[in-house]
């Protein structure tokens, strides 16, 4: 793996992957490209198929199609087949020009082709519209996936990410953890204060979720009414009952007045916690069914606290 013109200029810039056995090849179109947007290089097919699947993908992905080992349209198929990198525009550059080359490249999911030797404004013109398209694509993707009360991630999205950190987890034997976190007598609190109240309770909860999972691979979602989930990418038990409480905690101290619930005089929250070591003899539906009954626990027990699964004696909290 190589990365051009690494830089903190390069910070927030469009990333394009060029993926070519031939040196000068690299090198003519890092060149190209690199004024404008954040460039990496691959030399082969197994390296390019790695930074594809990377927690840094590309935006773009330039792709020549001979290549020694595994050329270009079987990494276009295997790119294309996985959920985690089909989404990624691939532009095919090559000296192969006969129009049957071109189709087939289109119809394995290409969206344009290249052919050498290429004229560089041309290049740059094609480059610059896909990177437009894919931006205005991951726009409406992201709206798709956002919670429009909250802000914060909806249940689509929980579904989309659990199931790729799950994946993830299983591949790099790391444990991943979930939280599902359920608002306290959140029907009285409608009944006794109107549903707008209620709707603000919800955006002020999200956000002290967003804002209690400090790393970037941390996702708080909405996962349906007044329920929220926390995916916890390799956190350990311990840490996800830390996480857990500092949770609760921040939620309690935002002291949303409740004064129809038992639990408290102000809002708080049952939180279901539980970290797994993925094995592939289960899936990440039993996470989310450890974290249930952990939660269904808390609520029982008195709500206002954490319930890890597994546990006989919660770690509770007034």
């Amino acid at each position: 793996m190589n990365e051009m013109n690494e830089t903190e200029e390069s910070e927030g810039r469009q990333t394009i992957l060029i993926v070519d056995d031939s040196p000068v090849n690299l090198q003519m179109l890092g060149k190209l490209l690199n004024d404008e947007w954040r460039v990496k290089v691959a030399n082969n097919g197994k390296t390019a198929l790695n930074i594809a699947s990377s927690d840094d993908p590309p935006d773009l992905i330039l792709l020549d199609v001979m290549m020694p080992e595994i050329d270009g349209y079987t990494i276009c198929r295997i790119l294309k087949a996985s959920p985690e990198t089909r989404d990624i525009p691939i532009i095919f550059v090559t000296a192969l020009n006969q129009a049957d080359d071109e189709a087939r490249g289109l119809a394995m999911g290409a969206i344009d082709y290249i052919t050498k030797p290429y004229n560089n404004a041309v290049v740059k013109a094609r480059v610059r519209n896909h990177l437009e398209l894919k931006l205005y694509r991951d726009l409406l993707k992201n709206t798709s996936l956002m919670d429009g009360l909250t802000g914060i991630a909806n249940r689509r999205r929980f579904d989309e990410t659990i199931q790729a950190e799950w994946k993830r987890a299983f591949r790099d034997g790391h444990p991943l953890a979930l939280l599902m976190v359920d608002i306290d007598f959140f029907k009285n609190f409608n009944d006794a204060y109107g549903h707008q109240m209620g709707d603000d309770c919800l955006r002020q909860v999200a956000l002290a979720l967003a804002q209690n999972l400090k790393r970037p691979g941390d996702l708080a979602a909405r996962y349906g009414g007044e329920e929220f989930a926390c995916i916890l990418p390799d956190v350990s038990t311990q840490g996800v009952k830390k996480i857990a409480q500092r949770v609760r905690m921040a939620i309690k101290s935002l002291r949303i007045p409740h004064e129809a619930s038992s639990a408290a005089t102000v809002v708080t929250v049952s939180v279901g916690a539980t970290s797994i070591m993925p094995g592939q003899e289960t899936g990440w539906e039993v996470l989310v069914e450890r974290a249930d009954q952990a939660l269904y626990k808390a609520k029982r027990q008195g709500r206002n606290q954490v319930a890890f699964f597994g546990d006989s004696e919660e770690d509770q909290g007034n």
